[in-house]
């Protein structure tokens, strides 16, 4: 009898053999990684006939997650903007508030890319709860000049109002929020892999968010709303008869 050296276990998945080799990634996110070994694998090892290779663990589980924010992510968008339209009753003031979605977005990859942080499952959960935060600032200034004009006061001097009345409490609230995840934005222990992108990405975008609500949302509603005060207004005198008139 022969004593050889051979593996101690033999697995099969599907009524086939398979070899798992396992690695920790650190420092980089698990997609770039899984990319860059396949090409290499592909470029360097020749695999024989009857054998072939997948990628699982984390990494299945990211493009399942990824799977399902893709679905995810367009129907919460799709919600919020149906909110806001049964808020306002109208498109143009439900355009103008969502407005709010893409500059907070573009703030929160911005926060990314200056942290170096990789974009990551928790930083797509983190885009989802930016969507509903960042139309606050812009719902809240937007009813405001909305009341005030519905009560006789024209365009010019309601959006300057409803900008200055509303400078306090569109700060507070943007003040409130983001340093509400200052914590999990600097956190190094256990579970902070998965904190800092979430809190990264809705810090990122509440500033932003909150410069186009104090800035730009209130141009936005004058380029879009100058035409109303320009349409002829309905003159009451004109339906009454005149004295001496049959």
């Amino acid at each position: 009898m022969d004593l050889t050296p051979g593996p101690n276990q033999i697995s099969r998945e599907e009524g086939k053999r398979r070899v798992v080799v396992t690695a920790n990634v650190r420092g980089r996110d698990i997609g770039s990684f899984v990319g860059e070994a396949q090409a290499k694998i592909d470029a360097g090892v020749k695999v024989p006939a009857g054998y072939w290779t997948t990628w699982g663990g984390t990494f299945e589980q990211l493009q399942s997650a990824s799977r399902r924010l893709a679905i995810v992510v367009p129907v919460a968008l799709l919600l919020v903007f149906l909110w806001l339209f049964a808020m306002f009753g109208n498109v143009k003031d439900g355009l103008l508030v969502f407005t709010g979605v893409p500059f907070a977005l573009t703030g929160g990859v911005a926060a990314l890319w200056l942290r170096d942080i990789p974009l990551s499952i928790s930083a797509g959960v983190g885009f989802i709860a930016l969507s509903g935060v960042a139309v606050l600032n812009g719902l809240v200034m937007i009813a405001y000049i909305r009341s005030l004009r519905e009560g006789g006061m024209a365009l010019e001097p309601a959006i300057r109002e409803g900008a200055l009345t509303r400078l306090r409490p569109v700060l507070m609230t943007a003040l409130v929020a983001s340093l509400g995840f200052v914590p999990m934005a600097v956190a190094i222990g256990t579970g902070a892999e998965v904190q800092r992108p979430l809190a990264t990405v809705v810090i990122g975008g509440i500033l932003s968010s909150t410069v186009l609500t104090l800035f730009v949302l209130p141009l936005l509603y004058r380029l879009t709303h100058r035409r109303d005060d320009e349409l002829p207004q309905p003159n009451p005198d004109a339906a009454r008869p005149i004295p001496g008139q049959a």
